[in-house]
């Protein structure tokens, strides 16, 4: 089962050629359809994949169901190993895989080294915290008894992960479930198979037991919602819309699971605020992988007494920028990723435009620069709070500002979301900022700092009662969620006298 794709262009690295499933230790390319890896900086095909069918989801289930009592049972120390041994790896193709990564996502080359970069941490962060996961010893109601805690694998976790973040994404899920013993079929996103496949090759190089982790590549719709509701899943993570969240709710219901779902976080200035600081952390929040990151900064909330002076400052930043080919050295922001994002973006915007909002910056695609993905860094003053920019997540470079009129203001309009996932608070008085944050629903608030801010040790997830998701992602976060505690009891040992 290992017939040969089409050979990519000799641009592509070595390391992406001839790539398919990897099922029960194995390369696989013998679907009866195909899909091609699109290059959205120039609209071109990279590569043709198998478009896998449920049947192929199924087996690849099958084989993680069978690897993972052993690979449960190795011991801590070996798994933690492996896990770093992975690191390392991905740590040595670096640059292949960030070249792999701009050409198929759109990121610039810097941004892809970074997110390769922070994925070999993972690796090694994992390796690290596993050794460390404890239990208790606790003593009961009778003397006669101790209570032990212990945390165990889960079994075999489905993971599914999105196109914005293809590498990193995928590491923070990986990464934790093998080195806590569970074994994985993870799904990608379709429009970035080819970097998720790239990646799988480097973490197999590393010599794997079989069926430890299946990849399989195809539409989400199919193969992702086979494996999710498979009764031999134990385990699901998922990162990605809200919309498809919810369908992975309720197929996978009553099973574990990590959701990370969207965003719309509102950035808010008060009258004291650095507003050079504001406006430069709004704009990195916003044109950062070109505003296709569920952290990016949804709208900016700032008061009416510097909104103007606020929003020529942000639209300063936005006329700075050069888009372009995101391989090419002076590019600082790359395309969209793909059409349904780019419709997304427009529509928002000239939305917008209709309803009253002003376009201090951008608001139109850029069609000379090789596709029809690339849309132009946008600022929009005069935006209200009930425009779709302002309460959807439009998930391209767009900084909607809205004027309000004090504290209370831009308290209720950052809750009058149906998201919860980052915040973030500008002011000089760090006595009302914090208390501030503690009026706003959000997993993350951050003071004087851009809304994307997080590290991949620390808890990133939504407000229960959000649309941002369930549980938490980051570090130790990740290693308890994927286990379960369980009680042991023996009796106490007697003193002899």
């Amino acid at each position: 089962m290992t017939t040969d794709l089409l050979a990519p262009p000799t641009d592509l690295p070595e390391l992406a050629q001839g790539l398919g499933n990897y099922i029960g230790g194995r390369w696989e390319s013998d679907e009866a359809e195909s899909f091609a890896a699109i290059n959205p900086a120039t609209g071109g095909e990279l590569v043709r994949l198998p478009l896998s069918t449920r049947e192929t989801a199924r087996r690849a289930v099958a084989y993680a169901k069978a690897a993972q009592p052993a690979w449960a049972r190795r011991s801590t120390w070996d798994r933690a190993t492996l896990c770093a041994s992975i690191g390392d790896a991905i740590a040595v193709a670096t640059d292949d895989l960030a070249h792999i990564l701009s050409m198929e996502q759109g990121k610039t080359l810097a941004e892809a080294t970074a997110e390769v970069t922070a994925t070999a941490h993972g690796f090694h962060m994992s390796a690290e915290l596993v050794r460390y996961m404890t239990g208790e010893v606790q003593t009961g109601q009778t003397p006669d008894r101790l209570f032990l805690t212990q945390r165990h694998p889960r079994g075999v976790y489905a993971v599914i992960t999105p196109w914005n973040y293809p590498v990193m994404i995928p590491g923070e899920y990986l990464a934790p479930a093998i080195a806590t013993g569970n074994t994985v079929v993870w799904v990608p996103a379709q429009t970035t198979s080819l970097v998720a496949a790239a990646l799988m090759r480097v973490i197999a190089s590393v010599g794997l037991p079989e069926g430890l982790i299946n990849l399989v590549l195809g539409q989400g719709a199919v193969v992702g919602d086979e494996i999710v509701g498979h009764e031999d899943v134990q385990g699901i993570g998922f990162t990605g819309s809200t919309r498809t969240g919810k369908s992975v709710a309720e197929r996978g219901a009553g099973k574990p699971m990590l959701l990370e779902l969207g965003g719309n976080g509102p950035v808010i200035v008060r009258r004291d605020a650095d507003l050079d600081l504001a406006a430069q952390a709004a704009a990195l929040g916003a044109f950062m992988n070109s505003g296709q990151i569920c952290a990016a900064t949804g709208r900016v909330l700032a008061d009416s007494a510097i909104a103007g002076e606020l929003a020529e400052k942000i639209a300063e930043i936005a006329r700075s920028h050069q888009p372009g080919d995101p391989l090419h050295q002076g590019t600082t922001m790359g395309p969209l990723n793909n059409a349904a994002v780019v419709r997304k973006t427009r529509e928002h915007v000239d939305e917008a435009i209709a309803a009253g909002a002003r376009c201090l910056a951008g608001g139109h695609l850029l069609p000379d620069l090789g596709s029809d993905f690339f849309y132009a860094p946008t600022v929009l003053a005069d935006v209200t709070p009930n425009m779709r920019v302002a309460r959807e997540e439009t998930f391209g470079p767009v900084v909607p500002i809205i004027a309000l009129d004090g504290d209370d203001e831009l308290l209720r309009v950052a809750n009058d979301t149906d998201y919860g996932l980052t915040m973030s608070i500008f002011s000089r008085d760090m006595e009302r900022a914090l208390a501030m944050s503690t009026e706003l629903s959000a997993g993350i608030i951050n003071i004087n700092a851009h809304t994307v801010t997080w590290e991949t040790h620390m808890p990133l997830g939504g407000a229960s009662g959000t649309n941002s998701g369930i549980g938490r992602l980051g570090g130790r976060h990740t290693i308890e969620a994927m286990t379960e505690m369980r009680m042991v009891t023996i009796p106490a040992p007697k003193f002899a006298g």
